[in-house]
């Protein structure tokens, strides 16, 4: 393989696994979110946690710095005290004459001369015969005369650090020497192994133009040790305060939300319908107030649905029996209709005339008659499907053969759009039919003589048909009016087809009793098209169309006028689909 296709290669499957890994941090992302916004308990403990972090971070550090500040000032100062005390009998040490020697050399009773040095030095590291023990060694530099230096414990020259040393030979060349330096550093002294956190006090001491450098190194390990102890004592109650406190915010969020949830679930399961939901009243608080109220609306409003449901009842019950009562009188008034109307030939032009208008309002009144017992029998949940499996191009050539006469009378031709493949559904082909001859009707009704468009698409889930028509087309909001009984777009615009309004309600009703959808789009000067989308297999649910709800011309001409949307082609064989609008 050349070396370009692997690098290729490689690059692609890179993008793969980065692909992979983002896609699985945003389903977790919105897992956690989702998560979330559902729970107010998490919120509450959530923020509680970390309000209370924050405050004892905050609290923590202030403290630790105060207590830092205490230890190592108090240290610094009894430190500086005490170098003060040592320079002085240094140097009262230094500046003694040889007369003075000798004098102290015949008091101690010894022929040896003592240096006064060495003895001062003895006094304050403790070795003397009187000293006492001290927590700290001493360094007396000389750089002119090494011999003169002096050094306690195990203490050298090379143990002084470099910056603090600078410092006081800065001094000495400005002839200052009433000003001590103050260092903190951790150092590895002679036979340690290792370093000890060490405070050094250097200064100066002149003795006749003679500079003598002192330096006191105090270890502050265990002062070192008691704030350790002290940051791990904040740290350790710091935490437990706050695990207290979430603690505490958990509980108290428990308290609170649990009727909130039990109030919720009390809600979704009334809005299932289940009336006699209640909740239960604990006490006098505002929870128990809460429930009271719920209690008291979950009774009004089975009252209220209770008397909805009874006064539909009436009125179904109504309709039903006034369309049934109405079946004998019609049937009478319609046989004495049609022996006039076969007679009208005979009658005067006047009395034919009306033997004519009485034949076409009575067909008129049968065709309402019929739809308000199919409403009816739908309000009362009593429609049913007689399922067959049925090629739905089949029906689709039915219900235009029905409407053939209807569209010459208006001058309407059909422009029909099918895939040249079986397009196999489950429906019950009477109810659909009537579907189709009613999105016809109003085609031609409305299309001004102009062309009507019907296009068949299916996909693997669902087949869709789609009826288009050049008319004046529908108003913003019109397209979910449309669909309501005795709905019209135009109240002063007569109907030439003598339609009772409830052809696009009863057709709504036949598509959701198939588990479908009957859409409707509209632009004025545009004209209108209507959608019916069908389940292949009955009683699945339908996740979208393989038409588009918008015409196909008018998405295309969105694009050439620069607007971001996809150009939509009429539904071929192929089965190519489109997501619901």
């Amino acid at each position: 393989m050349p070396t370009t296709s692997r690098t290729r290669l490689r690059r692609r499957t890179l993008r793969q696994i980065l692909g992979g890994v983002r896609r699985r941090t945003r389903r977790a992302a919105g897992r956690i979110r989702s998560v979330w916004r559902r729970s107010l308990q998490l919120q509450v403990v959530t923020s509680t946690l970390v309000i209370s972090v924050t405050v004892v971070v905050v609290l923590g550090v202030f403290l630790s710095d105060q207590i830092n500040r205490s230890v190592i000032e108090s240290r610094q100062q009894s430190s500086a005290t005490e170098a003060l005390a040592d320079r002085v009998r240094i140097a009262d040490a230094l500046s003694q004459k040889p007369d003075d020697q000798a004098k102290s050399t015949a008091d101690t009773g010894g022929n040896t001369p003592v240096d006064p040095l060495d003895e001062v030095m003895d006094t304050i590291t403790g070795s003397g015969e009187n000293g006492s023990k001290k927590r700290y060694e001493v360094l007396v530099l000389n750089t002119s005369r090494p011999g003169k230096s002096r050094a306690s414990g195990n203490v050298a020259p090379e143990d002084v650090p470099q910056a603090l040393q600078q410092k006081l030979r800065g001094q000495e060349q400005k002839f200052i020497f009433d000003k001590p330096q103050r260092f903190t550093a951790p150092i590895t002294f002679t036979g340690d192994s290792q370093a000890t956190p060490t405070l050094v006090i250097g200064g100066v001491v002149d003795i006749n133009g003679e500079n003598y450098e002192v330096y006191h190194f105090f270890p502050i390990n265990e002062e070192e040790q008691m704030l350790s102890n002290v940051r791990l004592a904040l740290v350790v109650v710091g935490l437990g305060l706050v695990l207290l406190l979430a603690a505490i915010a958990y509980l108290v969020a428990r308290q609170v939300v649990s009727p909130v949830r039990l109030a919720r679930q009390a809600a979704e399961r009334l809005a299932a319908g289940k009336l006699d939901e209640r909740l239960k009243v604990r006490g006098e608080d505002d929870l128990a107030r809460l429930a009271t109220s719920f209690n008291e609306m979950a009774v009004n409003l089975a009252l209220k649905i209770h008397q909805l449901e009874e006064l539909s009842q009436v009125q179904r019950q109504f309709v039903s029996d006034v369309s049934h009562e109405l079946r004998t009188p019609l049937t009478t008034v319609r046989m004495a209709a049609d022996l006039l109307y076969d007679a009208r030939e005979d009658f005067d032009p006047m009395a034919a005339r009306s033997a004519e208008l009485m034949q076409a309002q009575l067909e008129r009144f049968e065709s309402m008659l019929a739809d308000l017992l199919e409403i009816s029998r739908y309000d009362a949940g009593a429609a049913t499907l007689d399922l067959d499996p049925v090629d739905v191009r089949d029906v689709v050539l039915r219900a235009i053969g029905d409407s053939e006469a209807l569209a010459e009378r208006h001058s309407t031709r059909f422009e029909l759009r099918l895939p040249n493949e079986p397009c196999m559904v489950e429906i019950d082909d009477r109810r659909v039919e009537r579907i189709l001859r009613n999105l016809l009707f109003n085609a031609i009704e409305h299309g001004e003589g102009r062309d009507v468009v019907v296009t068949v698409g299916a996909d693997r889930d669902a087949v869709a048909v789609a009826v288009r028509d050049h008319g004046i087309g529908l108003k913003a909001g019109e397209d979910t009016m449309v669909f309501d009984r005795f709905w019209r777009a135009d109240p002063s615009r007569a109907r030439t087809i003598g339609g009772t309004g409830l052809g696009l309600a009863i057709s709504r009703e036949d598509a959701s009793l198939h588990g479908g959808w009957l859409q409707a789009w509209g632009q004025q000067g545009e004209g209108s098209q209507f959608r019916l989308t069908l389940p292949r297999v009955a009683g699945t649910d339908l996740k979208g169309s393989p038409l588009s709800l918008v015409p196909p011309e008018i998405e295309m001409r969105r694009t050439w006028r620069g607007q971001m949307t996809p150009v939509l082609l009429p539904a071929s064989a192929d089965g190519a689909g489109y997501d619901e609008d």
